[in-house]
């Protein structure tokens, strides 16, 4: 069996992709990498990078621009044994698990990757009700984690004069990506969803980079909405004719599917002009965000 669920085959892409669509770049191979944290930065009192490092990086990792959605198979230590269950390469892709027990494990976009430094960056949300975000909020210097994938690279579309990202907390490191690889030519207008003024970060901030930081604790949210990002984006004017603009939303699934409806059925965006995703789903620890939801066309 495989440690993640592979993604369907399809065309190899090239950069610059200028095609108007998400184009596939599929890896020749799925990579194990035993990594362990050589720091750890506080970007907010909730929000904490985690930079890894190893010999497995030495022939580098398969971050390439403007691919946001990319993500990896991040595999934590058991709460109570400290070990780390996961899965080695038996052959022509072929894998297996190699430890007792199910593997704990957790999607996560890389925010960055070094390839000077041999770093590879992830960002987590502080919270006590889920394995990842304490394991964050307690990582030291030394403590190994085991990272797999990504299986592809998905290219963002680069031939837009407009984008729109949209999200909460987990969205932030594939919305700062965005901002940052976008074309120079196009604008960027971010909406994202965090607790308070506290959670607000360093991102965006150059011309034709624009964050508008929706504070779910003040925030309205109308009537019928599910979070307060739902009636941020569902009043925001588009910025600019409806063929020249690309939207990437992402966050937890319940929240996410209003607005994905929203943008197709309301505003009328086509499919390929989209990229909506429910990263984590409420209650479902290690939510399988690549099943296609019955209701999303």
């Amino acid at each position: 069996m495989s440690p993640t669920r592979p993604t369907p085959d399809g065309r190899t892409a090239v950069r610059p992709n200028l095609t108007g669509e998400l184009q596939l770049d599929f890896l020749d191979r799925l990579r194990r990498r035993d990594l362990r944290v050589v720091r750890v930065e506080d970007v907010t009192p909730r929000y904490r990078r985690v930079v890894l490092g190893g010999d497995d990086l030495a022939d580098g990792f398969p971050l390439v621009p403007f691919a946001p959605s990319d993500h990896v198979k991040v595999y934590f230590p058991h709460p109570v044994t400290g070990r780390i269950v996961s899965y080695r390469e038996t052959g022509d892709d072929e894998w297996e698990v190699d430890g007792d027990g199910p593997p704990i494990r957790r999607d996560y976009t890389p925010r960055a990757f070094d390839p000077v430094a041999r770093e590879l960056s992830l960002d987590f949300v502080l919270h006590d009700h889920g394995v990842a975000g304490r394991w964050a909020a307690r990582a030291h210097v030394g403590d190994p984690l085991v990272v797999i994938g990504p299986r592809a690279n998905w290219l963002l579309p680069d031939d837009y004069a407009h984008y729109v990202a949209a999200g909460d907390e987990t969205a932030i490191p594939a919305i700062s990506r965005i901002l940052e690889e976008a074309p120079a030519t196009a604008t960027v207008t971010a909406l994202v969803e965090v607790t308070g003024a506290a959670d607000e970060q360093p991102i965006g901030g150059t011309p034709g980079r624009e964050v508008r930081w929706v504070h779910r604790s003040t925030a309205p949210v109308a009537d019928g909405h599910l979070s307060a990002l739902e009636t941020a984006v569902k009043g925001l004017a588009l910025p600019g004719p409806l063929d020249s603009v690309f939207v990437f939303a992402a966050g937890e699934a319940g929240t996410i599917k209003p607005i994905r409806r929203y943008l197709r059925r309301d505003v009328g965006l086509p499919t390929r002009q989209l990229l909506v995703d429910g990263y984590w789903k409420r209650g479902t620890p290690d939510f399988d965000h690549h099943v296609v939801d019955a209701d999303e066309e």
